[in-house]
């Protein structure tokens, strides 16, 4: 249990006269006068102000010089006094600039000597090593405390300014996880629900079954909002309702809801297929998920390929389609710029890998990443058939 620095300094104060006290019961014994209620109302002078040391140590420090000197003075047995204004030193070197602390070191070694000279002691040179040696024994150890304390709040304050950039950084990732979610299933319902309307009418079958893939996409659009909300409320990789992070066992399930949105996207695999992490599985299914809503938006009507290779040492994705078909407008202009490809390059930065993208030379667009996979997984063998 911490103690609060006030009742810390209180108790330090007690501990300090009681100790003078008992030092002043062996006054006699040592050959000095024995403490009369004014010595003893100096003593108390000289350890109780301590308590406020913490908040105005210099002034504490004069204080008590000043009542240690006026104790010398009255010819009372110095050593009784000396525990108090030792501590003040050391207080004002652990708070204080050098300078403050010099010259509060300067003062205890001023009223040793003078303590010194008072008693008509005949060792001198022990009086003298003892004014020079305490005040620096006490300002080197006060230094180094207030350089602890210093270094100790630019510790707290470089990770609180950490926590606070990893708190940005998983919102911007937050962010890019909202944004590929929500593109790539709007695009799909925006396509089946202008399918729809157009053959409202004439062919209820092929109505129908955008109306299913617009209730399929909305309904996966929420469970994966839901798992990502989920892990702002919870401490782990799973949302609220348990559901995991997508992955390439789920490429299958997008190719074909892409489809449904009336563009012909082939999967083709190569190499043997191995575990590989959760995140490198992510980052692949939402670069395809970002390229193949990229496809539905501005190349209307146009065939897609994407390719998935496990090579050694690394897997590779590709997602390529052959340009906007004649007579269809894309739902956006045609460069395809902005969040989706800034999100795609960060995430392949984020797991060490590259990635190309830009119109092709036999025409239109294609996607390349390719991340390393784990040294572990590499070593195991991998292979590749074309």
């Amino acid at each position: 249990m911490r103690l609060h620095p006030l009742a810390a300094d209180g108790l330090i104060a007690a501990a300090l006269t009681t100790v003078a006290v008992l030092l002043g019961t062996e006054a006699v014994a040592q050959g000095w006068p024995a403490l009369d209620p004014l010595a003893w109302t100096l003593v108390a002078l000289l350890t109780l102000p301590l308590v406020l040391r913490t908040r105005a140590p210099v002034t504490v420090c004069l204080a008590v010089h000043a009542c240690w000197a006026l104790y010398v003075t009255l010819d009372y047995w110095p050593v009784v006094g000396s525990f108090g204004p030792m501590l003040a030193v050391y207080t004002v070197a652990a708070q204080r600039p050098t300078r403050t602390a010099a010259a509060c070191a300067a003062l205890l070694a001023g009223v040793w000597i003078y303590a010194g000279l008072r008693s008509d002691s005949g060792a001198m040179a022990s009086v003298a090593g003892q004014a020079v040696g305490f005040p620096l024994v006490l300002w080197r150890f006060g230094y180094v405390a207030r350089r602890t304390g210093e270094l100790t709040l630019r510790l707290r304050a470089e990770q609180a300014d950490r926590a606070r950039r990893e708190v940005a950084e998983e919102r911007v990732r937050i962010a890019r996880e909202l944004h590929d979610v929500v593109a790539h299933h709007i695009a799909v319902i925006n396509v089946q629900a202008g399918l729809a309307r157009f053959v409202f009418r004439s062919d209820a079958r092929t109505a129908r079954d955008a109306l299913d893939t617009i209730e399929g996409a909305s309904g996966e659009a929420l469970a994966e909002l839901r798992r990502m909300l989920g892990l702002l409320r919870a401490d782990g990789v799973q949302g609220a309702d348990g559901a995991p992070a997508p992955g390439l066992d789920q490429l299958d399930e997008m190719v074909t809801r892409v489809r449904t949105g009336g563009v012909g996207v082939q999967l083709r695999v190569t190499g043997t297929p191995r575990p590989l992490p959760p995140g490198v599985q992510l980052c692949v299914y939402r670069v395809v998920q970002e390229a193949l809503t990229n496809v539905l938006k501005h190349a209307p009507g146009a065939d897609a390929a994407v390719e998935l290779a496990y090579r050694a040492g690394e897997v590779t994705v590709s997602v390529t389609d052959g340009g906007p078909v004649e007579g269809l407008d894309p739902v956006t202009p045609a460069e395809r710029g902005g969040h989706g490809l800034i999100g795609m390059r960060e995430r392949a930065k984020l797991y060490g890998g590259t990635i190309a993208v830009g119109p092709r030379s036999e025409g239109g667009f294609g996607v390349r990443l390719t991340l390393p996979t784990p040294v572990q997984v590499a070593r195991r063998g991998d292979s590749v058939r074309e």
